[in-house]
């Protein structure tokens, strides 16, 4: 029930439109509470979002979050989280014996079958993303070995070096679901004109989903409106930091946390207008507190 433009006792306030669980997310915390509702105990391989409040409620209801399959010793049924996982940790589960609950975000799986199918067909695979983010590490393992993954303007030089090293011909790039919109136009445009130069056979992909997409157009909206920016997700969360960035280009007094008991109301004094923005994995609940609380300032 997000509304924009509203407004409270003494401010007014606009909440996004798009702020809140993405499909992915939502479609990963719900099957995991139907799925545990009829296994009573269950593991993770990781968060599945990063969201202490979610994290904590699941655990309530019996689900133990591992961060590699060898700590799965009783071999319960291990859920894959919305970020996705290597080609190898399939391999893995299936020797040991571990029945796995795919979870993974159906964008991100795209880009799996993306990556392998082009991989195999002889292309170099540019992978855009954060390099420690478990969704790039995931889509990595299916890239075959030529691939670089780029996450800064410097990476790209080193990935066309070894480009040129390797004994391919065509360039394939994709890029993380939620990597920064701006950035990834300029990583493109910068292979593009090599290829064109180069006269190298190339296939550009912009694989950021469309929620990740308007979530980060609407924060750049919001944040130039207002005089005070908060963002509220996790603080592991790739895709809600990219929102905080956005949103301090254009506000200064831009705040991200984690929930509303982070929030020092202190700052709300003296401010006219508040933009409220969240990542993806942030659920409605930590939403409307933070509402609440600016609504009653």
């Amino acid at each position: 029930m997000n509304n924009f433009d509203m407004k409270g006792d003494n401010m007014e306030y606009i909440v996004g439109k798009t702020a809140g669980f993405c499909f992915g997310v939502k479609n990963a915390v719900n099957s995991a509470m139907v799925n545990l509702e009829k296994e009573k105990s269950m593991c993770c391989l990781g968060e599945i979002v990063h969201n202490r409040e979610v994290v904590e409620e699941l655990q309530s209801m019996g689900m133990n979050f591992i961060e590699d399959l060898n700590e799965n010793t009783t071999r319960k049924a291990t859920i894959i989280r919305a970020h996705g996982v290597s080609k190898e940790i399939y391999e893995k589960a299936e020797k040991s014996g571990i029945r796995l609950v795919d979870l993974t975000c159906p964008f991100v799986l795209k880009i799996h079958r993306m990556v392998e199918e082009h991989a195999k067909e002889g292309y170099y695979i540019f992978l855009v993303g954060a390099k420690s983010h478990p969704e790039t590490i995931g889509t990595a393992g299916f890239c075959g070995s030529n691939y670089s993954t780029i996450e800064s303007s410097e990476d790209i030089e080193n990935a066309i070096k070894d480009f040129e090293k390797s004994k391919c011909n065509k360039i394939f790039m994709a890029v993380q679901t939620t990597f920064n919109l701006e950035k990834y136009g300029d990583y493109a445009n910068y292979v593009r004109n090599y290829c064109e130069e180069n006269k190298v056979e190339n296939k550009i992909e912009n694989t950021i989903c469309l929620a990740t997409k308007e979530r980060q157009e609407e924060t750049g909206k919001i944040s130039k409106e207002v005089d005070f920016m908060i963002v509220i997700g996790g603080k592991n969360s790739s895709n809600t930091k990219k929102l905080y960035d956005i949103a301090k280009k254009n506000c200064n007094d831009t705040i991200c946390v984690e929930t509303v008991n982070d929030i020092d109301s202190n700052l709300l004094n003296g401010k006219h207008k508040v933009g409220i923005m969240a990542g993806a994995s942030t659920p409605q609940s930590s939403i409307d507190k933070v509402v609440e609380l600016v609504k009653n300032k």
